[in-house]
This record gives C-alpha cells, structure tokens and sequence, in this order.
C-alpha cells in the first residue's frame, strides 16, 4: 500500500513511518518547512484547501492521520490543524479517490468518567479545554460528519497512554499503550473494508491489555483482529 501519515514532526507519525515502510511505501509530511532526514519520502504540507493538498494525497491507498502536533504551535494553529486543515485534506481524499482514512485521537476524550467505569465506544466523549483533549475531540467531529457522507471511509482510533519499548514495563496508567500495539491497530485499520451501509465511519478504542485496563477493544478485536500482548504493567 502506499501510504501518507500526517503529523510528521511528532514521534508517533515518524516511529509509524519507520514500522510501516517495512511492508508499505511510506510518505510522511507534516507543516514544517524541514523534516529530518528519514529513509523515506518527506513532504512539506500546510493542508491547504489547493491542489497541492490534492497533488499531496493523489495515488495514496491511505492516509493516516493525527491533530496532535510536535511543533509548537499557537493554540489557534493547532485548532486550525484540527478542524480546517483535517476538513481539507479529508475532502482532497475524497476527490482523489483515497479509499481509507484513519484518524488517531486519544482516550483522553473520555478521562473525564470515573477511572472505575469501563468505558467502550458507545460513552459519549466528556472534553475539557486542555488544548490536546479539544483538538483530538475537534478532529473526531468533522471526520464523523465527513464519513456520513460516505465521501471516504474513516477509522478512528482512539489511543491510550503511549509508551515506547525502550521505556521498559512497568507501572502504567490504566490506558497504557504500548507502540507496538498501536502500530499493529493502525495497519490492520489501514487494510480494513469500507462499511457497506449506513455512515462510513467507525470508532474504536485501542490499549494494551495491561491490569486493570480502562478501555474495552472487544469492538477492536472484532473488527481489526486487534490483538495486543498480555502485558505485566
């Protein structure tokens, strides 16, 4: 598959970029004027409603894609990324033709419910005005109004707690995922068949299975076949 991943300045886009150009061809791009030098495409991209966001995704099988940014940036600029720059490059995937949108937001939408409830898909998201927690909620709201229109197909992935292997196990938060994990939900997302019927769009949480896990991902085992390692911590 080719394969565009947005966000490219953070660790999450690049450390995906690196897994997935193993079996994928990989182009990463974020709004930064330079990208690290990395053993696949980069590209500059400010998601601008032109043709060079059409030019960006054209020929692409699926696009991955984060309102999470490493940048910096001013709060206006990253609620910018979240909503008209998502809103954009959604709709040049729609024109182009991208069968497969994944979006990656985070179960920090759902903090707000007591940590003792086990919450699955169905909760209704909870977001405070931290800036991380809006702008994941932001883009979870226009990719769902884009999928009713069948446009595209969207996957949303709602992420735990990352954790990287190089961090070690150990004790974690009650949504910890580990990147591995995470890397195995977002490719087996990427490959999944359009729905049918009805809204082109779906929802899913995805944590490892750790003690004590917050989230349920029964609804990622069906669909994905999502199957994280059983985990000490």
């Amino acid at each position: 598959m080719r394969v565009l991943i947005t966000g490219g300045a953070t660790r999450l886009a690049q450390d995906l970029a690196k897994t997935l150009s193993i079996r994928h061809d990989v182009v990463l791009t974020d709004r930064v004027e330079q990208l690290p030098a990395l053993d696949y495409q980069v590209e500059t991209a400010t998601l601008t409603h032109t043709g060079a966001t059409n030019a960006l995704v054209r020929g692409m099988d699926a696009i991955v894609h984060g309102a999470d940014t490493g940048l910096g940036e001013s709060e206006s600029d990253r609620l910018d990324l979240a909503m008209r720059c998502t809103y954009n490059l959604l709709w040049a995937a729609a024109e182009e033709g991208v069968g497969r949108v994944v979006l990656l937001s985070s179960l920090q939408v759902l903090d707000g419910y007591d940590e003792d409830m086990t919450v699955t898909e169905t909760w209704r998201p909870v977001p405070t005005t931290d800036l991380d927690v809006l702008s994941h909620y932001l883009s979870e709201y226009v990719c769902r109004e884009f999928g009713r229109e069948r446009k595209t197909g969207i996957i949303c992935l709602r992420l735990g707690d990352l954790v990287w292997g190089d961090e070690g196990e150990g004790a974690r938060s009650s949504s910890t995922l580990y990147f591995d994990d995470a890397a195995q939900a977002v490719e087996r997302a990427m490959a999944a068949e359009r729905l049918a019927t009805g809204p082109d769009w779906k929802l899913l949480h995805i944590q490892s299975a750790v003690p004590g896990a917050r989230f349920a991902t029964a609804n990622a085992t069906d669909y994905l076949e999502y199957s994280p390692a059983e985990r000490l911590g």
